[in-house]
């Protein structure tokens, strides 16, 4: 696989729970969790379960933070 996106992080999908239009998916990777939502027609394409290996591919132009 060759993407654009530099921020490819390897892990293991931990949940996938199916919503009305998107899938919520789970990535755990190394004790940290990403969660991703994606279409549901996205998730049946690529037949997303858990204990599968993916990828957290992130592409943003802006990172926010916020403190209290």
């Amino acid at each position: 696989m060759k993407l654009s996106a530099r921020n490819k992080i390897k892990g293991t999908i931990t949940d996938v729970k199916k919503g009305a239009t998107t899938t919520h998916v789970k990535i755990d990777i190394g004790g940290a969790t990403i969660t991703s939502s994606i279409t549901n027609e996205a998730a049946e394409e690529l037949k997303l379960a858990a204990g599968q290996t993916a990828y957290a591919v992130i592409k943003a132009s802006d990172v926010m933070v916020g403190v209290d």
